[in-house]
């Protein structure tokens, strides 16, 4: 039995420079921070001693920062546009800018940057500008992700 996929994702020539798109919020809680230091191995103190955390210059907890990084990715993917025709995700340059605190509701601004066609790839290469920003419209991450995006030619799709 074979499962069929339907992406609803953009192909690779439905990108263009200068586009932009915004995800959904999504607030950060102490469960996803727990969860995270579970799942990943850090349990330093800054993301979950909240009396010790009082005693930096942040005075409470902070997320750790490739949490929001990953979240910020799936906010993306539910949002549609890269769900189901990424090849790969192939670079990720990224600033942490600002803390994120348990109670911050995020969300990503996204433009396109640049596109390159890599037909042996069966796509192209799309570079996107990402900025997390919080509630407060603070840009609290920003970088660029790179990632193979599937053909429409290769796909049979036009």
């Amino acid at each position: 039995m074979t499962l069929a996929i339907y992406p609803r994702g953009m192909y690779f020539e439905e990108f263009s420079v200068g586009q932009e798109m915004q995800t959904a919020a999504r607030t950060i809680t102490e469960t996803d921070i727990v969860n995270f230091a579970g799942l990943s191995g850090d349990f330093n103190f800054i993301h979950t001693n909240a009396e010790a955390a009082k005693q930096t210059a942040y005075g409470q907890r902070i997320a750790h920062g490739m949490l929001v990084a990953s979240i910020a990715t799936g906010l993306a993917v539910q949002q549609g546009f890269i769900d189901g025709t990424t090849l790969a995700f192939r670079e990720l340059t990224w600033k942490f800018s600002q803390p994120v605190f348990i109670g911050d509701t995020i969300q990503v601004q996204i433009k396109i940057m640049a596109t390159k066609a890599i037909p042996k790839m069966g796509g192209g290469l799309v570079t996107f500008e990402a900025r997390v920003v919080n509630q407060h419209n603070e840009v609290v991450h920003k970088g660029e992700w790179k990632m193979l995006m599937q053909s429409k030619v290769r796909n049979n799709v036009i």
